[in-house]
């Protein structure tokens, strides 16, 4: 049954790529071919090959490192602030997500740039593209540009094809938006490791491989998303592949005040979007409750989700509206409005924001382990309305003259996001 649900929601999900098509006849179906295979391909030999497994397992092994030092590092600058012990993270209540999240942005953003300037992330990039690039014919800027998104985000990963940015057709600058909608930057990586972890080694060991499985693979599944939207009508495609030497940084302390800085500002981001959404959720729950006493429909709502929802809130506005895609990739039923909600909040709000979510249900034991699993492919991604503006902003501050393609393409690159991180659940479903 597994097995069919995901291939029901697979299908689905390529189904409202193709009819939301600009040019259905000039779809490249060799590559969506390729481009499912591929993801299929990745997400068995990393989840169960064991030889594979244990490779990308020394990675998250480091990174489970790497937040310790983090976290030792925050419990010497903000004491007690920073919950110095992990095991004192309780769900639903003290968190210290500033003292204790954010510094870890920062460091993860600090050394991917050192990772940058030694070169050692180019290579990893130029693999991951490489593969993209001979499999699915794609060009050497949108292969580079899609690989680059698996590790340093959407605003960092255009750097990566500066110098091709304005030659760009429009259905490579749609690949490039939806892949950078659908993955991750290494700098939220280790947050969201920390957050569902649990604070425990084993809990940030267990998510981690998972996290970073979701956004691996999730790039092939951009790229299928974005060639259905918007296919490649030009011939004349540039399939070079070669990535800019150039440093971050004129040295290694450069590199590291650089990486330091920048991940500042994004944890400050981070923070303040999370500050101002979840304060628009209580305020509209506020009022949504006391709507839902006059209307009197509350007990009515606790009745009918089973004590999922108990009163009128966006948390159940949104499980309604997304427990149908909840069904797509593979969650049981008893549980669709649950992670409806989270899928909800990702796209409207942020996944920062369904990711505490996620946290308060594993914590509660309120959902199973398995839609714990889905969920985390699920949300994992950029895709939600502010990320348009990031990006219209962030790249067309670089390419002035591809502005009013980024504009045109913006709400189509966050379908292909979406789309392609629920492909990614759906296909995991059919795996675990």
């Amino acid at each position: 049954m597994d097995i069919i649900r995901g291939a029901i929601g697979v299908v689905s999900l390529l189904a409202i790529c193709f009819f939301l098509s600009t040019d259905k006849k000039k779809i490249d179906w060799r590559l969506i071919g390729m481009g499912v295979g591929l993801q299929i391909l990745m997400a068995v030999a990393m989840l169960k090959i064991g030889f594979v497994r244990s490779i990308f397992q020394y990675i998250v092994d480091f990174f489970v490192v790497v937040i310790g030092a983090s976290d030792t590092s925050a419990n010497f600058l903000f004491g007690d602030l920073a919950i110095g012990n992990p095991a004192n993270i309780q769900y639903g209540g003290s968190f210290g997500f500033a003292f204790f999240v954010l510094p870890t942005i920062i460091f993860f953003s600090a050394l991917s740039s050192l990772l940058y300037y030694m070169g050692i992330l180019q290579k990893v990039v130029y693999m991951f593209a490489w593969i993209m690039n001979k499999t699915m014919r794609l060009s050497g800027a949108e292969s580079l540009a899609v690989a680059a998104n698996i590790f340093i985000g959407q605003t960092e990963a255009p750097l990566i094809v500066k110098p091709y940015l304005e030659k760009m057709s429009k259905s490579e600058i749609m690949t490039l938006m939806t892949g950078g909608m659908a993955t991750i930057a290494g700098g939220v990586f280790g947050a969201y490791m920390a957050m569902l972890g649990g604070g425990t080694e084993e809990g940030m060991q267990k998510f981690g491989m998972h996290l970073l499985t979701a956004s691996i693979i999730s790039a092939p599944a951009a790229v299928v998303a974005a060639k259905l939207l918007f296919p490649e009508t030009r011939t004349d495609v540039d399939t070079n592949l070669e990535v800019p030497r150039e440093a971050l940084g004129s040295n290694f302390l450069d590199a590291l005040s650089t990486g330091t800085a920048e991940g500042l500002k994004l944890a400050l981001n981070v923070g303040a979007m999370l500050l101002a959404f979840m304060a628009i959720i209580y305020l509209l729950n506020d009022l949504l409750v006391g709507l839902g006493g006059l209307l009197n429909v509350n007990s009515s709502i606790a009745e009918l989700t089973s004590g999922a929802f108990d009163e009128l809130s966006m948390q159940f506005i949104f499980g309604i509206l997304f427990a149908p895609i909840a069904w797509l990739i593979g969650i049981p039923a008893d549980e669709i409005l649950q992670v409806g909600q989270m899928l909800g909040e990702k796209t409207i709000l942020n996944e920062f924001v369904a990711y505490a979510s996620l946290q308060d249900y594993i914590g509660q034991g309120a959902i199973s382990e398995r839609s714990a699993l889905l969920s985390t492919y699920a949300l994992l991604g950029f895709a939600n309305f502010a990320s348009i503006g990031i990006q219209i902003g962030g790249i067309g501050g670089i390419a002035p003259n591809q502005r009013k393609t980024l504009t045109s393409l913006g709400f189509k690159a966050l379908v292909g996001g979406t789309v392609a991180s629920l492909l990614t659940a759906a296909i995991v479903g059919m795996i675990l």
